[in-house]
């Protein structure tokens, strides 16, 4: 046994005893005072030369210590940092997991409420527990099966439309009215009837403006009687005209028809879209007042409807409503589809100032727009009754200007001339969009009593000129008087007053 005490001993000693050598010369690499009596011994030997070579050594010992101690003290906090982190890592695990709990108990209350809501508003059972997960994959089927079963209707304003139209029997129309007579009986009618006041020309421009496009814009100052006008035509027209304020939040189309709420199984339907359903049962002329209309950008929520009434055939003006089709939809929806109706047009109005957006040339260009800058000046008229018209009627006046007063070669030779000069000079062009609704507003200008000389110089001002706007003014300033002198030559000094006092309006503003 002794000689096991033995081996240990030596065996372990040699381990630790090296161990405790290594630590006794590593201390004294620090023995300072063993340092000093050393450069003591060699002050009287040591010089010149051999002084900085010492000097450099003692430097380069003490570079090395202090690397060798900053090292110690790097170590020291990245291992105190360490810990910290894991310390807090371990904290945010606690914490996230008493959060998780949290929420859990919080998605259970939700789904009391959810129960308690869903019950208020008339769904069965089964929906209910749809609803509040205990059969959630039936609800992401896409396909109320159990609202068909049931009677449930997703549509309630358009189906009640289908009661209420069901027995319509429409009017006796006034369809003898001639276009002028429209206009003047509109005139009179909203001065004794409205206390409104328009000159005749806004009036013309106005109707005339209708059969060009299915959208109207009116712009200018506040104040002026833009919204005031498009109203006052639907009081005359014996339909009132559908005001839909715009909001600064609309960004797509869900805003004018609506969505489909999969919470509920039911169809939110808009004012604007109960109007379009119920404009398809009856041949009165609607028209729509989109207010405010760039207090949020046209170009989104309007796009889809931008694109829809382009379309030349009126059967192609379908709308999506919903992927699928019920059995008890309203009965004027195909396959979940919704044809506008052929009935109704837009007008939209506009204030031009710092908390709108500005409109774009796709909207301006699909567009009608008329200027009312300047109140209307009071006048007496006799007491004038609204027309019942019907829209075939409208259309057909319409048409018939158009067919009656065409464009003139000699009209149309100068409008070339013109687009050329404007393209050479400012090298803006207009498309052949503008040319059809120059070749369909100038007619109907005329038939109803202005001139083509006066139709042409409006809608170049508000629909050719306007495109000067985007164009750099100081850079035209100077072409702006060569393309008046050019008009004055053309058409003669005393027409083109709109499109010359537009172009002088831009000057002012260089």
């Amino acid at each position: 046994m002794d000689n096991v005490f033995a081996f240990l001993f030596q065996f372990l000693g040699q381990f630790f005893g090296s161990i405790w050598n290594g630590f006794v010369t590593m201390l004294g690499a620090f023995n300072i005072p063993e340092y000093i009596r050393i450069i003591t011994r060699y002050t009287t030997v040591l010089g010149g030369l051999a002084w900085v070579v010492a000097i450099i050594a003692i430097v380069l010992l003490v570079a090395v210590l202090g690397f060798i101690v900053f090292l110690i003290v790097v170590s020291l906090k990245k291992f105190i940092r360490n810990r910290r982190a894991r310390k807090d890592t371990g904290s945010l695990v606690q914490e996230v997991r008493a959060l998780n709990r949290e929420v859990m108990r919080l998605n259970l209350e939700k789904d009391k409420i959810l129960s308690m809501k869903v019950s208020q508003i008339g769904l069965n059972p089964n929906e209910i527990a749809e609803l509040t997960g205990e059969e959630i994959e039936a609800l992401n089927k896409g396909e109320a099966e159990g609202d068909e079963d049931t009677g449930g209707v997703r549509f309630l304003k358009l189906t009640q439309l289908d009661e209420l139209w069901a027995d319509y029997q429409p009017p006796e129309y006034d369809n003898e009215i001639t276009l002028p007579e429209f206009c003047d009986r509109f005139r009179l009618f909203a001065c004794s009837r409205l206390g409104l006041f328009y000159d005749i020309s806004m009036i013309r421009r106005f109707v005339a403006a209708f059969a060009s496009t299915r959208l109207i814009v009116l712009q200018g100052i506040s104040g002026t009687g833009k919204t005031s006008l498009a109203y006052a035509f639907g009081k005359y027209v014996c339909n009132p005209s559908v005001i839909t304020p715009v909001q600064p939040s609309w960004r797509d189309r869900s805003e004018l028809f609506g969505y489909f709420n999969e919470f509920t199984k039911k169809y939110n339907e808009t004012e604007l879209l109960r109007a379009m359903y119920e404009a398809r049962f009856n041949e009165n002329v609607y028209l729509v007042i989109l207010d405010e209309m760039n207090i949020a950008r046209v170009e989104y929520y309007f796009a889809e409807m931008l694109s829809i009434l382009e379309m030349p055939r009126r059967d192609e003006w379908v709308v999506d409503l919903v992927p699928s089709q019920w059995k008890n939809d309203p009965k004027l929806l195909e396959n979940g589809k919704f044809t506008l109706p052929p009935n109704m047009w837009y007008c939209g109005t506009i204030n031009n100032d710092d908390s709108t957006f500005a409109v774009t040339d796709k909207v301006y260009d699909r567009a009608m727009p008329i200027n009312i800058d300047n109140k209307g000046v009071a006048f007496d008229a006799p007491d004038t009754p609204p027309v019942v018209i019907n829209y075939h009627h409208f259309e057909a006046i319409l048409n018939k200007a158009k067919a009656d007063n065409p464009v003139s070669a000699d009209t149309l030779n100068k409008l070339a001339l013109i687009d050329d000069y404007i393209i050479a000079h400012f090298r803006v062009a207009f498309g052949n969009r503008i040319m059809k609704q120059i070749k369909d507003y100038v007619p109907a200008y005329v038939g109803t009593g202005g001139t083509e000389i006066d139709g042409l110089d409006y809608i170049l001002a508000r629909k050719v000129l306007r495109k000067f706007e985007a164009l750099n003014l100081s850079y035209i300033r100077d072409e702006i008087d060569g393309l008046i002198a050019y008009m004055d030559e053309l058409f003669g000094e005393e027409n083109m007053n709109e499109c010359k006092e537009y172009l002088r309006m831009l000057k002012k503003l260089v």
